[in-house]
């Protein structure tokens, strides 16, 4: 979320300081600090009438209100404070179209409490207010989506200039309600839990809400089609999203709460997770968990392709698969020569994932490396692609690699003669060339463990100090694509002390 940008024109400028033309001409002669017109690039195109100077309604907005003269015209939360104020009052609860408000009673008038991150919901409230000739609620703030000095960040509009949106400061509305202010973290920040706060009543321990994530994962996790490790490792991803919901509303108040002395003065936590179950004991050993994953990503049913979507987004180092590869597919590559060797067979969930959102004109798989693969169909004159997960390591048996080709991604050549995509982690991406001051270790480390043993399971930790120098210097040559490099190329590359700089 973020304060809404406003212009103003020359005359609507005049409006809200109340200023005549001339007025409007000695601000800047008078206040070497007035903001000064904004440029729009928009406007130097010849087509488009130039509407005039324009300024930015929130920075004159706040200007005005740290200006004596204009204090009066100023943002309101944004003017000094009243020195005589009556404590403030707490009004309730108030369900709105933007998200649940609470009202509070000032010595400036009432302001509204939006309890939403929406974007511009501060604003688009006060219009409404605004066109509704309401005169009871002066302004409206909602939350910024962070934290500020003295409190949540705010973003407030009044409703006397309701298009103008400002930062206001929590503290501020605290002094004026007289009180510390409500705060609801946010999975919790709900209709149904906030109508049952009133000032001086405890905290009210609401029921975490099941996500879409861990409501599918259960779902699939009762499928009697998987099998006991595929039901376990459903279970346990959605045991683990549980934990990490309720940890995160546990963090989320601590940071709230102890950010300052100040904030701990002005904020009250209004609610708490009803942690009673927690955390749930989660299987932890990856061997057992990724087991049940090959089960689910190799099955064919929904369940599974929705599960193995999550687990891609949320662990994906539990599947089976390396990073997500997508090359054309041209004859005569090297991604055609190992093409040859797929076969067509019925699309698994593992398939599903390669080819959401896509026109798919068959699935295959790798019978060497059990790796799904998805050709889409050619697209508006685009030749044909293929979609495919790199693998974790490559299949034994093979023979020593004997070379490796450089096109669109890295292939390794055995001396079998099979060709195959170089594995890779899913976090990470095999590149050459010119990285714009970032060097292609990646690909570098991987070539370095496959020369030793080529049915090493990849492992990219610490590959910007493990890569060396010589392999990371070849590769970060720019190559053609199809460059192939031989074996002998690439032990010499190894043992070849890049040139010094000088």
């Amino acid at each position: 979320m973020a304060v809404r940008t406003t212009y103003l024109s020359k005359t609507e400028v005049q409006d809200l300081l109340g200023v005549s033309s001339f007025g409007m001409w000695r601000l800047p002669r008078q206040h070497e600090n007035f903001p000064a017109p904004v440029e729009n690039d928009n406007y130097r195109d010849p087509l488009v009438p130039d509407p005039g100077p324009r300024w930015d309604g929130t920075r004159l907005y706040t200007w005005a209100a740290a200006t004596s003269e204009f204090q009066h015209r100023g943002a309101l939360l944004n003017r000094p404070l009243p020195g005589q104020r009556r404590p403030g009052q707490y009004l309730g609860y108030r369900d709105t179209k933007y998200g649940p408000a609470t009202d509070w009673h000032t010595t400036i008038g009432t302001i509204r409490v939006l309890h939403t991150t929406r974007s511009k919901a501060a604003s688009a409230m006060a219009i409404d207010l605004a066109a509704d000739r309401n005169r009871e609620i002066a302004t409206v703030c909602a939350l910024y989506g962070d934290i500020g000095h003295t409190g949540p960040a705010l973003v407030a509009a009044d409703t006397a200039h309701p298009r103008i949106e400002y930062e206001a400061q929590w503290g501020r509305v605290a002094d004026l309600a007289g009180q510390s202010l409500p705060w609801w973290p946010r999975l919790l920040c709900r209709p149904d839990v906030i109508r049952q706060w009133a000032p001086g009543s405890p905290a009210v321990v609401a029921a975490v809400p099941v996500d879409d994530r861990e409501q599918t994962l259960r779902r699939a996790a009762e499928n009697p089609v998987f099998a006991r490790a595929a039901r376990s490792a459903l279970t346990a991803m959605a045991d683990a999203i549980r934990n990490q919901r309720i940890d995160g509303i546990r963090s989320e108040i601590r940071i709230y709460t102890s950010h300052s002395d100040r904030l701990q003065t002005n904020l009250v936590v209004a609610a708490r997770p009803d942690d009673t179950a927690h955390p749930i004991a989660v299987e932890e050993d990856e061997e057992v968990l990724r087991r049940g994953w090959r089960q689910i990503v190799t099955s064919t049913q929904p369940d599974a392709v929705a599960a193995a979507d999550i687990a891609l987004g949320y662990q994906p180092e539990l599947l089976p698969y390396g990073h997500f590869t997508e090359v054309p597919a041209k004859p005569g590559t090297v991604a055609d020569r190992w093409a040859r060797r797929l076969t067509i067979c019925d699309p698994t969930a593992g398939h599903a994932t390669l080819a959401e959102g896509k026109e798919v004109d068959d699935f295959f798989i790798d019978p060497l490396t059990d790796m799904p693969v998805v050709r889409t169909k050619p697209d508006d004159g685009k030749s044909a692609t293929w979609l495919f997960y790199a693998p974790l390591s490559l299949p034994a048996g093979r023979g020593e690699l004997a070379s490796v080709t450089l096109h669109d991604t890295l292939w390794i050549t055995t001396t079998d003669g099979q060709t195959h995509p170089a594995p890779c982690t899913t976090s990470d991406h095999l590149w050459w060339g010119d990285g714009w001051g970032d060097r292609p270790t990646e690909a570098a480390h991987v070539i370095n463990q496959l020369l030793d043993n080529p049915t090493t399971p990849i492992s990219l930790d610490d590959h910007g100090s493990k890569a060396p120098a010589g392999l990371t210097a070849l590769l970060n040559e720019d190559h053609k694509q199809g460059t192939e490099l031989n074996r002998a190329k690439l032990l010499h590359a190894r043992m070849t002390p890049p040139k010094s700089a000088n």
